[in-house]
């Protein structure tokens, strides 16, 4: 069966804008690249967010899709008149990513039918809906559907993979041998941060006493993982345990050197936020800490996850911000979460 996409010279992905959702997507990049060997593929997305994908063998290039301000708008526009290309697909939801595609010079769009952009699609996936309400489906799956609907042939194994160069792991394994882990270490990477709001956050002094369990029971070597505005968060669990955590704030670990450092990890222990999806894509064990988010969403690739959650009857709630007590997270305990990881680690040894 023919594709729309088969006579496209130049393809543009407008990519996801969360991290955990741009490597749920990396299959739809696998599976583009396989269908369509010649054409000139390009990632558009945050500038930060490029440092994600940087040396996968999927994409020509990289466009800044940072459309919400007028100059970022600007600055996206110009780049993609600049390139033409005839078709792009739509990995993002909104209106706005649609009309700012089409102002931008590309006429074919390709993407899922809902938010009021329809008229704006030259076709593409409904969602499931149930009740009236979208049905929760694994975000891997939601994403390839796009590529089914486009009759594209689909990967046989849809798992998300990151890549790095040499260069990029030289660097990591420095700022790790600083820190004094060598290569016989076993490392516990403890992810505590969310960008996505404070819901998402365990608690901090349950993280000091997991860091603690960790290190006395394990002999691990404990790495505390954050991002930017997650200073606070850090500094709290550093003032609680009496392990000796390995702080990397000091280090600047963005989001390409967080690849190999997560690579490194024997386990991973985290919120519901992007470090996670970076194990997945590694085959790092992990260990998913979920309080206001439906897991339903990321069920796919979990041979190597445990999920830790209580079923409240506030969750799943989606907030950013808890009105409550937080007691979806508050109620997990550092002994419940050790336990589930060394579950873990004891099937995939």
């Amino acid at each position: 069966m023919e594709s729309p996409l088969d006579h496209v010279k130049t393809l543009a992905i407008r990519c996801p804008n969360w991290v955990g959702d741009i490597v749920m997507a990396t299959p739809v990049f696998e599976c583009l690249r396989r269908n369509l060997p010649q054409a000139r593929i390009l990632g558009v997305l945050k500038g930060p967010a490029q440092k994600v994908l940087r040396d996968s063998p999927w994409f020509d290039g990289f466009i800044d899709g940072n459309d919400k301000s007028w100059t970022g708008f600007q600055k996206m526009r110009t780049q993609l008149r600049q390139v033409r290309p005839e078709a792009a697909i739509l990995l993002t939801n909104s209106l706005r990513s649609a009309l700012t595609l089409r102002l931008s010079g590309i006429g074919t769009l390709y993407g899922y039918r809902r938010e009021w952009r329809t008229g704006l699609l030259a076709g593409g996936p409904t969602v499931s809906r149930d009740a009236g309400r979208i049905t929760p489906m694994p975000m891997t799956d939601y994403y390839l559907e796009i590529c089914r609907w486009l009759a594209l042939e689909i990967p046989v194994d849809p798992k998300p993979r990151l890549f790095f160069r040499d260069s990029v792991r030289r660097a990591a394994q420095a700022v790790l041998e600083r820190h004094g882990i060598g290569k016989d270490d076993f490392v516990v990477g403890l992810n505590p941060g969310a960008s996505f709001g404070s819901s998402k956050c365990w608690p901090p002094e349950h993280f000091a006493e997991l860091a603690r369990l960790c290190q006395e029971n394990l002999g691990a070597k404990v790495l505390l993982l954050s991002g930017p505005g997650e200073d606070q968060i850090v500094q709290a669990i550093v003032d609680r345990t009496t392990a000796k955590v390995i702080d990397l704030r000091a280090d600047k670990i963005d989001l390409e050197m967080l690849k190999p450092v997560v690579e490194r990890c024997n386990l991973m222990i985290t919120n519901d936020t992007g470090p996670r999806h970076y194990a997945v894509a590694f085959d790092v064990p992990v260990v998913v800490i979920m309080g206001p988010t439906d897991p339903r969403y990321t069920e796919a690739n979990t041979d190597r996850t445990v999920v830790v959650r209580k079923d409240l009857e506030c969750s799943p709630c989606h907030l950013k911000v808890c009105p409550r007590q937080h007691e979806c997270m508050r109620e997990i305990k550092p002994a419940e979460v050790f336990s589930a990881a060394e579950a873990l680690l004891s099937v995939c040894a």
